[in-house]
């Protein structure tokens, strides 16, 4: 699982340049977009298989990398996200709600790659995902309502019907998955929905710029500036989380997992709502789409930079010899 996880970037690259040659197919072109919202439906229903929840107290264990990560998270970056949309995406509410949801949405799968990259402590980064999870549901439409409605782009019988087919439906389908299967056929269940998950999202998005390559090709200036904020927002928050690991005293291990948990961003939640919450809007959807392949590099880049701060004995004073 750990080597699909590394191709995952790929996978999506690849989705991105085979839809774009099948956008200039008119059958294809005409028909993928009523597909989108099927392989996200199938995509998140592993995801919701695969996330334990009933592991939910254990996000709270340690309680100040808790605190700390959950307030970056969800109270700083919110803010911050649209401080910065509101200077670069002037005049483009499409794009802007896509950066916005883009920066909102902390990952739930590979931010865990580059936590082993970088030598974080994993169980701790682990533990922190089906709070993470969870928050992203509640918060997500809060936050687009109160930043975005008096816009008049927002639809809220939309938004209440995305969040019911695309969150509700595969979210009680996966817990009911859960209590009816035995230990077994449910391990069985949840390692084949994961391993296929990938594939789910490579089609949507797939689908997504096959039936809008036009569109992204005629908005590709526009698309190019997410390039500036998201360098901004990933500079900012290394120091942040750098500076806040000192005051707070945390090991080098907790360091670098708060740098990874608050760092890494894609969320398919956010593309699954984009995707439902705004027909017609689909620069939102594409907007999150090409935000991680300006990351992925990044947070390659920041996890050399971690193992630099450990290594340099700068910042950290060794625990117990571990380090």
């Amino acid at each position: 699982m750990e080597l699909m996880e590394k191709l995952e970037p790929t996978i999506i690259f690849l989705a991105i340049i085979i839809g774009l040659v099948f956008s200039n197919v008119d059958l294809i072109a005409k028909n993928a977009s009523s597909l989108i919202t099927i392989f996200l439906c199938l995509m998140l229903y592993g995801l919701f298989l695969e996330v334990p929840l009933s592991e939910l107290k254990n996000s709270f264990k340690n309680t100040k990398f808790s605190i700390t990560s959950l307030s970056i998270n969800f109270i700083w970056t919110p803010l911050f996200g649209y401080f910065l949309g509101s200077i670069f995406f002037k005049g483009n509410i499409d794009i802007f709600i896509g950066f916005f949801m883009l920066i909102l949405t902390p990952c739930t799968d590979w931010y865990l790659v580059f936590t082993k990259l970088a030598k974080g402590d994993l169980k701790l980064s682990l533990s922190i995902l089906p709070i993470n999870l969870v928050l992203q549901l509640i918060l997500l439409p809060i936050y687009l309502i109160l930043f975005f409605a008096a816009e008049n782009s927002m639809d809220y019988s939309q938004l209440a019907y995305s969040l019911l087919t695309v969150i509700v439906i595969p979210f009680i389908a996966a817990q009911i998955t859960k209590f009816i299967l035995n230990d077994n056929y449910r391990q069985k269940a949840t390692d084949l929905f994961a391993k296929t998950q990938i594939y789910f999202l490579a089609l949507a998005v797939f689908c997504i710029f096959a039936s809008q390559g036009e569109l992204l090709f005629s908005n590709l200036n526009s698309l190019t500036t997410i390039f500036i904020p998201l360098i901004i927002f990933f500079g900012v928050n290394v120091i942040i989380d750098l500076l806040l690991s000192e005051k707070i005293n945390f090991t080098y291990s907790e360091y670098a997992s708060l740098t990874m948990t608050t760092l890494a961003r894609n969320s398919p939640l956010a593309l699954a709502i984009a995707i439902t919450s705004f027909p017609g809007h689909e620069l939102i959807a594409i907007a999150l789409v090409i935000g991680p392949l300006i990351e992925l590099p990044v947070l390659y880049i920041v996890s050399k930079f971690c193992l630099w701060v450990k290594d340099s004995g700068l910042f950290f004073v060794c625990m117990n010899n571990l380090f």
